[in-house]
């Protein structure tokens, strides 16, 4: 019985993924938003589940790019594509908004297969594109209804981010050690100023530290 309770939450992703879609389709970019948040929390409960329970299977990694693909590859583009229409974007302009599952399932892909990921990551993880996306049109909506015109570069610069060969920090702590978890301390904190200035406006520009320290710490560790 235990064995399938990792494949349980992993549905429950897959489930609220596909509400994200459905919302964001009808331009309810909250609704959206929140789903793709649980979706969220039901992808890093079924990972404990698995290590909790030592509950792994072949099934189980293939349901979690499954639903990781609707959840944060479709979700996302649904919701960018729903904005640019619903400003009045030229009509083929919104379409763009499918690079996003696009890329996502690119770099599911490429993750299955690497074996160098499994403490780390090296592009941007699906779940932080697809937090970032939909943080920036529920709390930015208004200035970019003035300014929609950088969603576009912004479309270009996180699918490349997807699949660049840029290495970024996992959060899994290996203990509480300062010195072995410099980088997950300094995100966190970052994290709580963020929060405490934004509240929940704070999600896209979380993502957006989190992008900017991996590359810095990675430019730093290059010209060492």
């Amino acid at each position: 019985m235990k064995k399938h309770i990792p494949n349980f939450i992993t549905c429950l992703n897959l489930f609220s993924g596909c509400v994200a879609a459905c919302l964001a389709f009808n331009e309810n970019y909250q609704g959206a938003f929140a789903a793709i948040l649980l979706a969220a929390v039901f992808d890093f409960l079924d990972g404990f589940a698995a290590r909790l329970l030592k509950a792994y299977s072949p099934m189980g990694k293939e349901l979690d790019s499954l639903a990781d693909m609707v959840s944060f590859g479709l979700a996302p583009g649904a919701i960018v594509f729903s904005f640019l229409s619903e400003i009045g974007m030229n009509e083929w302009v919104p379409y763009l908004a499918f690079l996003i599952p696009v890329f996502s399932g690119l770099r599911l892909a490429k993750f299955n297969i690497d074996d160098r990921q499994a403490t780390s990551f090296i592009g941007l993880p699906v779940p932080a594109n697809a937090i970032f996306w939909a943080g920036l049109v529920y709390s930015f909506s208004p200035a970019l209804l003035n300014n929609s015109w950088v969603l576009l570069p912004l479309i270009g610069l996180f699918c490349y981010l997807l699949i660049a060969r840029l290495p970024m920090f996992s959060l899994k702590f290996k203990n509480l050690n300062w010195i072995e978890n410099q980088t997950q301390y300094l995100f966190l904190l970052g994290c709580a100023l963020i929060l405490a200035l934004y509240r929940q406006d704070a999600f896209a520009l979380i993502i957006g530290w989190y992008i900017v320290l991996s590359a810095g710490l990675y430019f730093v560790n290059k010209a060492k």
